[in-house]
């Protein structure tokens, strides 16, 4: 095995911080960079709430990201991205325009409204929090920030779901590094891409066991509905030094992390989204840094459902 597993936060260039309402269930993760960098995207998902996401198709001029919020409130929470601004021009963090700074805030949500309360979501207040919390470089994992709300297996209705949240995986091969942070809030089921178990998704009515997503769906066929209630959103961070199409590669061959965990997946109830974005100067092969992210998301996802697992009686307290 040639790369070893390192922290997150060791990538460099940024910094995460939180905010969350654990009475509404909802939060914010917001990834602030340090300096300038280049960012690419995939947007697989056919209902994606999201912001500023056009700067970084290779169609757009170069732009770099001053920093990335994750969050819940479906499209309510891209009001998050306001304070965030606020917080960023405070410090003078965006892009220079004479004397004037405009901060550069892409922003992807995942739909929360059906778990906790559909009447609070994250605001403005929530995103300048989340990025005054990043000084603390905090990459907790579950139920924490944006993944506060995530739930997957949701065939059935939220009764027949499981909770789910935000996950977090790096590796390092000599000095490049690459990490994953994800929030997995899918309608499908979730695998162990290594065995092929099922991990997390639709559990029976007495939820004392799984059933089978897709078999369940096959069985209803025209009759299935698949609500744009879905998402699973993340970013790919690396040292490497990549051109923006060619971190548009990166996340484009990372959305397979998705097909090797998630059953199924890209649906138009799901809304997925990937970033990747580069923050350092290491020489690397676009084939490279896509391999290994492909596994780093992939452990991101299974570090999101086993880190956020809430007893039946704690789950259902928010949702009955």
């Amino acid at each position: 095995m040639n790369y070893s597993k390192i922290p997150i936060t060791e990538v460099g260039g940024f910094k995460i911080g939180n905010a969350q309402d654990y009475n509404a269930m909802t939060g914010v993760t917001a990834l602030v960079f340090d300096g300038e960098n280049t960012a690419g995207i995939d947007i697989s998902g056919g209902g994606p709430a999201a912001r500023e996401s056009y700067l970084f198709t290779p169609l757009a001029a170069k732009q770099s990201v001053t920093a990335l919020l994750l969050s819940g409130g479906s499209a309510f929470g891209l009001a998050a991205s306001d304070g965030a601004m606020r917080y960023l021009e405070e410090r003078k963090k965006g892009y220079q325009l004479g004397s004037i700074v405009v901060p550069i805030v892409p922003q992807s949500c995942i739909f929360d409204l059906g778990f906790g309360s559909a009447n609070i979501r994250p605001d403005a207040q929530m995103g300048y929090n989340a990025c005054a919390d990043s000084v603390n470089n905090n990459a907790k994992s579950g139920n924490i920030g944006g993944g506060t709300g995530a739930t997957v297996g949701k065939l059935f209705g939220m009764k027949q779901a499981q909770k789910s949240g935000i996950g977090y995986y790096a590796l390092q091969v000599g000095n490049l590094k690459v990490g994953a942070c994800v929030i997995v809030n899918a309608f499908g089921d979730i695998y162990d891409y290594k065995t092929g178990k099922k991990v997390a998704g639709l559990l029976n009515e007495e939820r004392s066991g799984f059933l089978d997503l897709e078999d369940e769906l096959y069985a209803l066929q025209n009759k299935a509905r698949i609500e744009k209630t879905n998402t699973t959103i993340g970013a790919i961070v690396t040292n490497a030094h990549l051109a923006q199409a060619e971190l548009c590669k990166v996340a484009k061959m990372t959305r397979s992390a998705l097909g090797q965990c998630i059953r199924p997946v890209g649906t138009t109830g799901d809304g997925d989204t990937i970033y990747a974005i580069s923050t350092g100067n290491v020489q690397s092969d676009v084939n490279i840094v896509g391999t290994l992210a492909v596994k780093v998301l992939s452990e991101a996802i299974l570090d999101a459902v086993s880190s956020s697992a809430m007893e039946n009686s704690e789950y259902l307290s928010h949702i009955l």
